[in-house]
């Protein structure tokens, strides 16, 4: 096993269930101590209300890097503690935005902890600018591109703050989290399809309309 990148700050689950702008929301979610049972659903005692856009196997986890959290707090001048942003797993020496569709990671100890792939960035709605008192917020996240990556479980087991973590396998292409969210062109986005990484079916629709338009006779 290679040395790990980094390490896991908190391990947060749903504290409450809140109003939101539109519906009930899981987003307040905070830090629990001790090991955390991780199915292929996530975190045991988290909950999605908005199952749509939310959760799933695709979206079982969502992590967000400390470093990208104290960016935010000196923009804002304020503390932004693990949970602030919904997120379940808040990162040290990781660099999320930069990690790269398909990449695996190992956190905790193999065989006790879970081997985790990054399949995507996380899409900010309304219930985030609610959560932080601005209507506009979620524009604001969205435009850093540190938004975070939503993680597959594909290995079960059981995490807790401290935890190492990992990085198993980097996948042979350039796309990462950020360059997702910074309209790739259809060359990365070749090579994202040719890797063969098993891609979320919502990231390789995206991926093949955007290459069959760069071939179409124009």
């Amino acid at each position: 096993m290679t040395n790990p990148a980094g390490h896991l700050v908190a391990v947060n689950v749903v504290h409450e269930i809140r109003p939101g702008p539109t519906r009930e929301t899981a987003i307040d979610k905070r830090p629990v101590a001790g090991r955390v049972t991780v199915s292929q659903l996530g975190l045991d005692g988290d909950r999605q209300c908005d199952t749509r856009h939310h959760g799933g196997p695709d979206k079982a986890l969502y992590a967000y890097a400390h470093e990208d959290a104290a960016w935010w707090a000196t923009v804002l001048g304020r503390n932004i503690p693990p949970g602030l942003f919904g997120e379940n797993l808040r990162t040290a020496g990781l660099d999320v935005t930069h990690a790269k569709i398909g990449e695996c990671w190992r956190i905790g100890d193999p065989g006790r902890g879970v081997l985790v792939e990054v399949r995507m960035p996380r899409t900010p709605c309304e219930n985030l600018s609610a959560r932080m008192g601005d209507p506009q917020f979620h524009k604001r996240f969205a435009a850093t591109r540190r938004v975070g990556a939503y993680l597959m479980v594909l290995e079960t087991g059981s995490i807790q703050e401290g935890d190492a973590i990992v990085i198993m396998e980097r996948p042979d292409h350039d796309l990462t989290i950020g360059d997702y969210l910074s309209r790739p062109d259809a060359a990365q986005l070749r090579r994202l399809l040719d890797s063969g990484v098993d891609l979320a079916e919502t990231v390789r629709r995206r991926a093949r309309r955007i290459v069959a338009r760069a071939a179409s006779p124009r």
